[in-house]
């Protein structure tokens, strides 16, 4: 079922993001107080619209949250939390530090006793947030190929249904869910990224991805 899909973040993570909604379907309006920023997008994505934050909110069913993590709170403060309530917004930040990487490691401005996701769900406690697309880099978000093997996608939440959402809009998207529990479980699934980045930062090596194995 197609869906209106609200992406908060001009980047390149919120425009792949978009791309994959649009690709499978979807409706897509990116957030932006600088129309300029996404141009490009739009000349190469001429079904796309463009709002404001408040305007974004307001329209989407679902929200994606896709700015840098030094940026996540002001984006969701720029929606109207009314609009944001009741909604599933998939939360694809990482709070990572304005510090370079030590040895490949990066900077996180948060505690392992407080992830970013936990400080969004107060700012906005009627949203349904769901961490998602955080641990591998936006050229694998979509459909990606590992030879036939789907990779894992790590989520968590409070609200279930958001949780079946976003494993839909997943599993449309090429991955298999591992569903970590409550908003809790984001103080582990965000330090994936610092795992997934020291490959890249060490060997130049950034095509890869997670799998978790079951017997």
């Amino acid at each position: 079922m197609s869906k209106k899909i609200g992406i908060l973040g001009t980047g390149m993570v919120g425009q792949v993001l978009a791309n994959g909604f649009m690709k499978h379907g979807h409706q897509v309006m990116i957030a932006t107080r600088e129309a300029s920023k996404v141009n490009d997008w739009l000349d190469k994505n001429p079904d796309g619209k463009v709002g404001s934050h408040k305007e974004v909110a307001k329209w989407a069913d679902i929200i994606v949250l896709a700015t840098k993590g030094t940026a996540a709170e002001a984006a969701i403060r720029l929606c109207d939390s009314a609009d944001l309530a009741g909604k599933t917004v998939i939360d694809a930040t990482n709070p990572i530090a304005d510090a370079a990487p030590t040895n490949g490691v990066l900077h996180y401005f948060t505690t392992l006793e407080e992830s970013l996701m936990e400080q969004l769900q107060k700012v906005s406690p009627k949203a349904n947030f769901v961490k998602a697309f955080n641990s591998v880099g936006n050229a694998f978000m979509v459909n990606p190929d590992f030879g036939g093997v789907k990779p894992t996608m790590f989520i968590c939440g409070n609200d279930a249904n958001a949780k079946k959402e976003v494993t839909a809009i997943l599993d449309q998207f090429g991955w298999e869910s591992e569903d970590m529990g409550g908003v809790e479980g984001a103080r582990a699934i965000e330090p994936l990224c610092m795992l997934w980045c020291i490959p890249g930062f060490a060997r130049n090596q950034w095509n890869h991805a997670f799998k978790l194995l079951k017997k």
